[in-house]
């Protein structure tokens, strides 16, 4: 959302220095569309955006009350000094502190930059950068509770995606030669709505310039976005290029008059096992007081907008699932977490789902199927198994099978309808399941191991005989 539309009220540490003083953590990590948390389970972001950089006093009372409607994430508005006071060390530090207190996670924005190459008082990316390394102290040791959403909407209309591209893979190759392991969130070109497609079409490029293959991207939906088709379309077209995590991190029920669909927001969220954080918790300008969470800062007095994001079927309160690196759980006993509510994070069943395909029309020897750890601890791991369609023509629905003979057993999946009790089956959802010829799609899963290290079974379907 553009910076003036959305006004409310309106010395750099060196690379190897940096990188010597901080630790390296476990964190969140991504793998394949998903965002795993600390202990290797799925977390979906469900909540809100609160503007802490315009409204410093009300962040701590903020931070609770939006903990108290069922939020797991906030995204905090933070500014580095080029168009706003900037925000000290000190008060990041603070702020990641009350989310922990109120066991949220907290996704931290840059703001200045908005909408640079089209608004004239936007800053730099460059300089985004610059005040992340700055406050790295202050991020040390805090991966699992913190993603850094590096600049909020960095690009207006009319900038080349060549620019998009390369400023955002100078900034993360930036970041990590800085020793900054935390996992990065991208916003979108065109004010965030990525109505021309660059975030689309080159995410996979940008994703590669990160050495801990550790980015997810973020799309903003407002007046774009007001019929499901066209958001349902942008989710299940990025997902099924890229293999990365999406997020919605903001939409709204309208915005400066014109109708942003929100009901289809959340439900194709909810279908796709995707995140969504709404704009924005209150103070927003008179000409968009309709995109108030909260009516004068009161969590007991909600706007129509808020109300609906908080209590409709598939709002905050139905669907968000606290992170469990807050429930007192380690990674050994991460198999007792409940997978996610959406039905791309599927539980086992007996039986395939019928909505699903459970048949491949590809030729034998027509791909290639790999079963890969990506997570491994005492007790259990994370895996995920990549399928490639080699062969010349679509594949149009498919199917792996696998076996374990040392006892270890799947507790939950996502990405695919999963069935049986070992032996398993995986088959596609609606929105993965045609592999254009080269393409490559992933699944994820979460096992309790039957020994000591992590088996790899051997696969067999149409795509891996």
């Amino acid at each position: 959302m553009n910076a003036i539309k959305k006004t409310l009220a309106c010395a750099a540490l060196g690379a190897s220095a940096l990188s010597a003083a901080i630790g390296v953590q476990a964190g969140f990590q991504v793998s394949g569309t998903q965002l795993l948390d600390g202990n290797g389970n799925p977390f979906i972001m469900r909540g809100v955006n609160h503007p802490h950089t315009w409204f410093t006093g009300r962040t701590e009372q903020a931070l609770s009350d939006i903990a108290s409607v069922n939020a797991n994430t906030v995204r905090i508005v933070l500014s580095d000094g080029q168009q706003w006071t900037r925000n000290s060390a000190a008060d990041v530090a603070q702020v990641i502190e009350w989310c922990k207190d109120n066991e949220l996670i907290a996704v931290l924005e840059v703001h200045d930059a908005t909408g640079s190459g089209e608004q004239d008082s936007a800053g730099t990316l460059e300089n985004v950068v610059d005040y992340w390394l700055d406050i790295a102290p202050v991020l040390e040791g805090q991966e699992d509770y913190v993603i850094i959403n590096i600049a909020n909407e960095p690009f207006g209309n009319g900038v080349a995606a060549s620019t998009w591209v390369d400023q955002h893979v100078d900034a993360i190759q930036r970041l990590r030669e800085a020793g900054l392991t935390h996992t990065l969130l991208v916003d979108a070109a065109n004010w965030g709505q990525d109505w021309q497609g660059v975030m689309r079409d080159n995410a996979s490029t940008v994703a590669a310039a990160d050495e801990r293959n550790n980015t997810l991207f973020s799309v903003h939906m407002y007046e774009v976005y007001q019929d499901r088709s066209t958001i349902e379309n942008y989710v299940s077209t990025f997902l099924s290029t890229h293999n990365l995590p999406l997020i919605v991190g903001e939409f709204g029920a309208d915005h400066y008059g014109n109708e942003v669909d929100e009901a289809s927001v959340l439900s194709v969220a909810e279908d796709y096992g995707i995140g969504y954080l709404g704009w924005s918790w209150s103070g927003n300008s008179s000409e968009v007081a309709s995109l108030d969470i909260t009516l004068n800062w009161d969590v007991d007095n909600l706007s129509s907008w808020g109300d609906f994001l908080i209590n409709s079927s598939n709002g905050l309160r139905q669907t968000a699932q606290t992170a469990t690196v807050y429930e007192g759980q380690s990674s050994s006993s991460s198999s007792d977490a409940s997978s996610s509510s959406s039905s791309s994070s599927s539980s086992i069943s007996s039986s395939s789902s019928s909505s699903h395909s459970s048949s491949s029309s590809a030729q034998p020897g027509a791909g290639d199927c790999e079963y890969q750890i990506t997570n491994e601890w005492s007790s259990g791991y994370t895996g995920a198994i990549r399928l490639t369609n080699s062969g010349t023509q679509p594949v149009d629905g498919w199917s792996v099978s696998w076996e374990y003979s040392d006892g270890s057993r799947i507790t939950n999946s996502w990405n695919a309808e999963l069935s049986g009790n070992n032996p398993y089956s995986a088959a596609n959802l609606d929105w993965n399941g045609v592999l254009q010829p080269g393409q490559t799609i992933e699944f994820g899963f979460q096992v309790n191991k039957g020994g000591a290290d992590a088996q790899v079974p051997s696969l067999s379907g149409p795509l891996c005989d």
